[in-house]
């Protein structure tokens, strides 16, 4: 199958990256997102995310004119749906997102398209997609009618990325591609070896889907695990960080390391959806969810504890991103926890994050204030190490030593 035109449907932290990739193979692509904002920054060779080396590229093949952001959907070979599946307060997942998306583009279908779902579902969701497009385009026949003889091909891919890594991980990952049939499946792979080095492995939609989700509930579990130990060991007074390190030096055990919680798109979020959809079943991936959920509350408590010492509490806190190194604020503890302590007016709040510019709303409306790492340091009295930034791994302990230290990820 030929592709010479590729769009991709939502330019976030997935869409854009895979865009510029494939339009960096001299395929044409043409990016769709709802965002005004996004559509015009990169048609200006500019990116609106934070990714090493992607402004580059972007930069690089909207220049050759191979990438290009719109609105309004166009037609197209081959159409990769990038779109967010949000959490709703009740822990269910929301697949609106996908449901606009297939929406937008059935108008456009025309007879020999493929459609990849790439956003992170819940199992079935693939099928729901090609329901919702057989629904719009009643005159195409679809794989759940035709099998390998439809008209439009669906077929259901999940990124997996790692956010600082992504341009690289895009190519050199393997693929796990679940078509909704056997030619779905010949054409999805066929796209993705215009640009993927990893191998592309076939197997169903349903089961494509459930293997993203169990990747990361597998990890869900690993550091649910840690963090309780975490708070086991700070029960009875033990390092944690000590005793990891010894039970790690036996040659089957690899413990992770304990943090403030689990955050991200991905981990966060994604055995939630297991849990939603085998309630029953899922019982111990749903007990990890709940612990690694409730530890920002435990580093709270300890925060508090921490704050009562002084007459005015000054607390640092170092990082508000997910994870190191990068931007990215999604279910971010550090977030959750900075916000609480303003919430709860535990003290004075500085809040030190070098990966971004301007302090979430929720935290600015709070009185939380946005500092360099040195006026931190000299201003406050508590330093809570929220996220293992480079710059934090810098600081020397002779500044730490006249201080109350709360370090939720073994910095120092």
């Amino acid at each position: 199958m030929e592709f010479n035109k590729i769009s991709v449907i939502g330019l976030g932290y997935i869409g854009l990256p895979t865009a510029a990739v494939i339009a960096s193979r001299g395929i044409e692509v043409v990016g769709v997102d709802v965002s005004q904002h996004a559509v015009d920054t990169i048609n200006e060779g500019n990116i609106h995310i934070v990714e090493p080396d992607l402004d580059i590229v972007v930069r690089s093949v909207v220049t050759t004119g191979k990438l290009r952001a719109t609105i309004t959907p166009e037609k197209a070979d081959a159409f990769l749906v990038a779109v967010p599946t949000p959490l709703n307060s009740n822990h269910q997942p929301d697949i609106s997102y996908i449901e606009a998306a297939a929406k937008a583009i059935a108008p456009v279908l025309e007879t020999g398209n493929l459609v990849i779902l790439e956003s992170t579902s819940p199992v079935g969701t693939t099928e729901k997609l090609a329901h919702w497009l057989s629904e719009a385009r009643p005159d195409l026949s679809f794989p759940q009618q035709a099998g390998d003889e439809a008209d439009i091909r669906v077929a259901h891919c999940p990124e997996r990325v790692l956010p600082g890594y992504v341009l690289q991980e895009l190519v050199a990952n393997d693929r796990i591609i679940g078509g909704m049939s056997n030619k779905c499946s010949e054409a999805a792979t066929a796209l993705y070896q215009t640009f993927v080095r990893g191998e592309c492995i076939n197997t169903n939609a349903r089961t494509a889907e459930l293997s993203k989700l169990t990747e990361n509930a597998f990890r869900d579990v690993n550091i649910a695990f840690a963090n309780e130990l975490s708070m086991i060991c700070d029960k009875l007074k033990i390092d944690v960080w000590e005793l990891i390190k010894l039970a790690n030096r036996h040659p089957r055990v690899n413990i992770l390391k304990p943090g403030p919680g689990v955050g991200g798109h991905c981990i966060a979020v994604d055995p939630w959806f297991i849990v939603d959809s085998a309630p029953d079943e899922a019982r111990l991936i749903r007990s990890a969810r709940e612990i690694n959920d409730n530890k920002p509350k435990f580093v709270l408590e300890k925060i508090k504890t921490a704050a009562d010492q002084f007459k005015r509490p000054v607390i640092a806190c170092l990082g508000l991103a997910f994870k190191a190194d990068i931007d990215d604020l999604r279910e971010s503890p550090a977030l959750g926890i900075t916000q609480d302590i303003l919430e709860q007016d535990i003290g004075e709040v500085l809040v030190v994050e070098p990966n971004i510019k301007t302090l979430p709303k929720a935290l600015a409306e709070r009185g939380g204030v946005l500092v360099k790492l040195d006026e931190a340091l000299e201003k406050a009295n508590t330093i809570v190490a929220l996220v293992d930034h480079k710059e934090f791994k810098k600081i020397s302990a002779n500044i730490l030593n006249s201080k109350v230290v709360i370090d939720t990820r073994g910095i120092w």
